[in-house]
C-alpha cells in the first residue's frame, strides 16, 4: 500500500492538533501534557514532511486500519505510505475534535475523535471517526494502533424515537363537523419530526400549521416549535408518562394573545390515538378543557 487517506492523516495529527479541549479538561494528569507534548512533536514532523519522523510515532509493530478495512502493518509500510503522499499532496489543513481521551492502565491511553481534512483547493473536506491507542515505552507515548469509522452526521434519533409510532398520516372525522387531519414525518437526517395540521369544514380551511420536533442538548429534552398559517407561533416541551405524552404548550395568537395549555397524547394501540386539551388560558384567563378527541390513523 503507497498512499494513506486523508482521514488518517486526521487521526494521527489528532493526539494533538487544534482540537485538544478533552486533553487539557484532564491536564491535572501529568499524562496528558506528556501526550501533548508528543502530538506537538507529530504535527512539527509533519509539516516538515519527514516521513521517517512520523512513522517513528508508531510502536515497531503498530497498525492502522482505515474505515474501509485497508491496513497498514509496521513502521516501514507507515513510513513509505506517507513518503507518497507526502511526494504527491501538499497544503493540506486538519481540524481535530477530541471527544475523550482516557487512561485504562498507567502507561496506556485510548483517544476518541472526529477528525477534518481540509484541502487547499477549496473541495468538500473529508472527516472521520477514530480512535488511537497509546502506550508507553521508554519513556515516549506511541501509537500502538489506529482505528478509523466512518463519519456520519450526528443524529438525535435516539430521542426521538419513542414518537415514532406517530408516523405517518391521522385522522378524525367529526359527524357534520371539521374534519381535522394531522402527518408526521422525519426530517432529513432524522433530527425533527415534521408535523403538518390542518382543519377543514364544509371546503373551507378553519387552521393549519406546521410544528417541528426535535431535542433540546441544553435543556435535554425533547422540545417543539410551532408556526401557524396566520402568524401564530409557539413552542412547547414533550414528556413522556406511561403510555401518555404531557405537551406543555405556550403560543402567541396572530393578534398577539398569549396562550398555554397541556395537551395530553395517549396511544391507544398502533392505530389509535387520543387527545386532549387541558389547563387552557388565553391572556390569563382560565378555558375550560376539551374534549377527549379519538384520531385513527389513515395511512
Amino acid at each position: 500500500m503507497k498512499t494513506i487517506p486523508h482521514s488518517l492523516l486526521l487521526a494521527l495529527a489528532s493526539i494533538g492538533l487544534c482540537g485538544m479541549s478533552a486533553l487539557r479538561a484532564a491536564e491535572s494528569d501529568p499524562r496528558t501534557g506528556e501526550i501533548t507534548k508528543t502530538a506537538e512533536a507529530f504535527v512539527e514532523a509533519f509539516h516538515k514532511g519527514d516521513a521517517k519522523a512520523v512513522a517513528a510515532f508508531w510502536t515497531p509493530d503498530g497498525d492502522y486500519v482505515d474505515e474501509n478495512s485497508r491496513v497498514l502493518k509496521g513502521q516501514k509500510a507507515i513510513q513509505d505510505s506517507f513518503a507518497d503522499l507526502f511526494a504527491t499532496r501538499k497544503g493540506l489543513k486538519v481540524r481535530i475534535d477530541v471527544a475523550s481521551l482516557r487512561f485504562p492502565a498507567p502507561d496506556l491511553a485510548i483517544e476518541d475523535g472526529t477528525s477534518t481534512v481540509l484541502a487547499p483547493d477549496g473541495s468538500a473536506p473529508s472527516r472521520a471517526r477514530y480512535t488511537n491507542v497509546l502506550i508507553k515505552k521508554d519513556g515516549k507515548w506511541l501509537l500502538s494502533s489506529v482505528r478509523e469509522a466512518a463519519y456520519s452526521e450526528p443524529t438525535n434519533y435516539e430521542h426521538l424515537k419513542g414518537l415514532e409510532w406517530a408516523i405517518g398520516e391521522w385522522g378524525d372525522e367529526q359527524p357534520n363537523g371539521p374534519v381535522g387531519r394531522v402527518s408526521f414525518e422525519w426530517a432529513p437526517g432524522q433530527n425533527f419530526i415534521v408535523a403538518t395540521r390542518g382543519v377543514e369544514f364544509k371546503d373551507n380551511i378553519l387552521d393549519n400549521g406546521t410544528e417541528w420536533i426535535g431535542w433540546d442538548p441544553a435543556a435535554k429534552q425533547i422540545h417543539s416549535w410551532s408556526f401557524e398559517a396566520d402568524g401564530g407561533y409557539g413552542d412547547s416541551v414533550w414528556t413522556k408518562d406511561g403510555t401518555k405524552w404531557v405537551v406543555k404548550a405556550n403560543s402567541t395568537l396572530s393578534d398577539g394573545s398569549k396562550v398555554s395549555a397541556t395537551h395530553i397524547i395517549t396511544a391507544v394501540d398502533a392505530d389509535t390515538v387520543t387527545w386532549q386539551s387541558k389547563d387552557q388560558t388565553v391572556s390569563g384567563k382560565p378555558l375550560p378543557d376539551t374534549k377527549q378527541i379519538k384520531m385513527k390513523r389513515v395511512q
